[in-house]
């Protein structure tokens, strides 16, 4: 393995296990804010800063996409799983909202065939199945005791899933940074809406108060984290490649499993583990089993 490969690897390593931590901070603001207006917060700032950095790196023609309408279903998508995990990590284990979110690959791939008539591979199948026997694994106890919340995470997967094939649509429209941009000013009208009408809703848990400055704080840390491991991710691949740094994703299931132990003595049992297990083992057959581009082509 090259040096510039093993640099990309460990640049990954700590991108993704940083979104854990980052998640890890997310779940601590539980019981003292609305988690819609969490999000909402968290993207606010985030869009602040990347905006702001893109404006001095590339310029105001920079915030010109080229299609206005694949940019704003990014920022849909975007705002939609961010909803969906944000309420899921309020409300359930840290590691096992993570092992469900590890599906969207598996989504990616189904639905890669009808969205991008791209062919869906009998392996892919196969991953779906035991993506789906794994995910059984780990919702088993959620289901009784949370009921319809526990499926939050899988309409995070859901979104999220959708997000990576609206990103593969808009390769090429614009530099990593303004592509940032797009999709986290596009997540704003969303999770603006989701927020005001969770307060609106009555319920307790959504209401939107002044929170405490730590809550600020925390939404600006995991805005913060996030975009580094965004960068982090984005500079392992330009040095080893997607293919290569795609399982160091699955780093976030052991940083979470950490971090629930640790921070909210959250201690998973065996059969959640081997949910998670299998699900991880699905996205794994899906990389072993993805045609990889001739050598002579990847330097192009």
């Amino acid at each position: 393995m090259q040096t510039s490969e093993r640099s990309g690897i460990l640049f990954a390593l700590c991108g993704f296990a940083l979104l854990s931590v980052g998640d890890a901070v997310v779940k601590t603001m539980a019981g003292e804010f609305s988690p819609l207006g969490a999000a909402t917060l968290r993207f606010i700032i985030g869009a602040i800063g990347v905006s702001a950095l893109l404006y001095r790196k590339e310029g105001p023609r920079a915030f010109r996409p080229v299609s206005y309408k694949l940019q704003a279903a990014r920022g849909f998508c975007l705002a939609a799983a961010s909803l969906f995990f944000f309420s899921a990590v309020f409300v359930m284990p840290l590691a096992t909202v993570m092992a469900i979110a590890f599906v969207a690959p598996v989504i990616v791939a189904l639905l890669s065939g009808p969205l991008l008539g791209e062919k869906v591979r009998p392996a892919v199948w196969l991953a779906s199945f035991a993506a789906l026997v794994g995910v059984v694994l780990v919702l088993r106890p959620n289901l009784g005791e949370l009921g319809l919340l526990a499926l939050l995470p899988l309409g995070s997967a859901l979104f999220f899933a959708l997000m990576i094939i609206a990103n593969r649509a808009s390769a090429g429209q614009g530099s990593a940074l303004s592509m940032q941009v797009f999709m986290q000013v596009g997540a704003l009208p969303l999770l603006f809406i989701a927020a005001i009408g969770g307060h609106l809703s009555g319920a307790e848990s959504l209401r939107l108060e002044m929170p405490d400055w730590t809550v600020f704080a925390r939404c600006a840390l995991v805005a913060l984290t996030a975009s580094t491991a965004h960068w982090l991710a984005y500079i392992g691949t330009q040095r080893a490649g997607a293919a290569t740094i795609a399982p160091t994703t699955y780093v976030q299931m052991l940083v979470a499993t950490f971090m629930g132990w640790w921070w909210f003595d959250n201690v998973p049992d065996l059969l959640t583990l081997a949910g998670a297990a299998i699900i991880i083992g699905a996205g794994l057959l899906l990389w072993w089993s993805t045609p990889r581009e001739p050598a002579r082509l990847r330097g192009n």
